[in-house]
């Protein structure tokens, strides 16, 4: 005879769903942050680039740009630079999205869907552990950029709290653009097709914007499009913060309160795009 072991059915994990949304969001993004520690070369590749644009900009044009009334290098210098932290958190999103492609395509997605985990926690994970990583990115390009000679308070009306504050501001964008990454590499079926998919929106949305020259001197419908920019609006922010030169004259809404239009931007894009994602999410793994 043979005894026949009862299923004894799996427990729920206990505590409240938020709880376990938490929990299960750290779990992913501990296991995603363990993985770039492995492979070293994709921090160090995604510092490259930055680094480059810095020196670049800093040193190419430099001394050919107009700020304002002034064509100083110096002055150029400490404009540039927060559009290239801007910059630099807003490209990341390409990787972000290429590594969920990457996920789905190998599978890797459909174990954690066997697991008795939130479904949003893998999303949720994925955009921390890549948060962290573009956090660290930041600090060394800032690093890069004082060796370079850019400076805070270049007009005296700054302080400690307020740089912070403009950091805090470009990373709240940057990770509000990884949701749209995210909705991205749910939708193609490569990682190639994810990186392409990414970059194609970048370009114009960084390029577009207040990031490398004063919108008053573009054509006037470019100026308008570029003040309404949210991108716009988080360097223009981080520059106020900084007392940075480049503060706008422009009466868009944005440009007059930079502040308050960056953090409403970032808000409304991750409550946007979270939600198409995670909905991305279940329908593909249903």
């Amino acid at each position: 005879m043979s005894a026949v072991t009862p299923t004894v059915p799996t427990a729920a994990p206990a505590g409240s769903a938020v709880g376990r949304s938490v929990r299960d969001s750290l779990i992913v993004a501990k296991r995603n942050l363990i993985r770039m520690t492995r492979i070293p070369e994709m921090v160090i590749f995604g510092l490259i680039q930055p680094i480059m644009f810095v020196v670049l900009f800093t040193y190419v044009f430099g001394g050919s740009m107009k700020i304002g009334a002034s064509t100083s290098a110096t002055d150029y210098k400490n404009f540039l630079m927060a559009g290239i932290f801007a910059q630099t958190v807003t490209f990341a999103t390409a990787g972000s999205g290429a590594g969920i492609a990457d996920d789905m395509h190998k599978g890797l997605v459909d174990r954690f869907r066997s697991l008795p985990m939130a479904r949003g926690a893998v999303l949720t994970g994925r955009t921390l552990a890549d948060l962290v990583q573009t956090a660290l990115t930041l600090l060394v390009l800032a690093v890069v950029a004082l060796l370079v000679g850019w400076r805070v308070g270049t007009d005296g009306s700054t302080n400690a709290g307020k740089v912070v504050a403009a950091f805090g501001l470009v990373l709240l964008l940057g990770y509000a653009f990884t949701w749209i990454g995210a909705l991205i590499g749910l939708s193609v079926r490569t990682p190639e097709a994810a990186t392409s998919g990414g970059l194609v929106w970048l370009f114009p949305v960084t390029f577009l914007s207040n990031a490398f020259v004063d919108t008053g001197n573009m054509t006037p419908w470019l100026r308008h499009i570029a003040e309404w920019n949210p991108f716009s609006a988080t360097v223009q922010a981080a520059r106020v913060l900084f007392a940075n030169p480049g503060r706008s004259t422009s009466e868009a809404w944005p440009m007059q309160h930079p502040v308050w239009a960056s953090l409403a931007y970032s808000v409304l894009i991750i409550a946007i795009f979270r939600t198409l994602a995670v909905r991305k999410y279940r329908s593909a793994t249903a």
